[in-house]
């Protein structure tokens, strides 16, 4: 069983040698421009575009809670689009995260990085705009990526 180790600093320059898959959270409505994707979005252009366009073509696609793409940034990192939340607004039903999807796909990109042989680097997924709790999150980042052998870095930003 990996572990998973906790750092000061930027999920979107993770450390460490070898295949890198940084993982996060996005919505099921096709919003893309606050919080860890602006991040990501100053430093790669494809993340955001792929996202896009797989929201728009969703009809004829598995967009939708749960779904993850992996889109690779450079010759050893991908960027893994994990749609885990609904909608973007805190509301009558609560916050817009969704653990069940994050769940899921949290097993899809532990599938992929035992696949690329990758590390897996993240904020804490799911607890920014997203407004869940890392208390619910983490357990489930240890089902499905540490339990597996994925060696999992969380960054908590400056």
């Amino acid at each position: 069983m990996a572990i998973v180790t906790y750092i000061r600093g930027d999920a979107t320059t993770p450390l460490g040698k070898g295949v890198k898959v940084i993982a996060h959270v996005c919505n099921d409505q096709g919003g893309w421009g606050k919080g860890f994707v602006l991040a990501v979005s100053r430093r790669w252009p494809e993340p955001e575009a792929d996202y896009r366009r797989w929201h728009r073509e969703r009809a004829g696609n598995d967009f939708g809670l749960g779904a993850v793409r992996l889109v690779r940034v450079a010759t050893h990192l991908w960027v893994a689009n994990m749609i885990g939340q609904h909608g973007m607004r805190t509301g009558s039903k609560g916050p817009p995260v969704r653990y069940e999807a994050i769940d899921r796909a949290l097993g899809e990109v532990g599938r992929r990085a035992l696949e690329l042989g990758a590390t897996v680097h993240m904020p804490r997924i799911g607890c920014g705009l997203a407004g869940g709790s890392w208390g619910r999150v983490e357990p489930l980042v240890l089902e499905r990526l540490s339990a597996c052998g994925v060696q999992v870095t969380v960054y908590d930003h400056d």
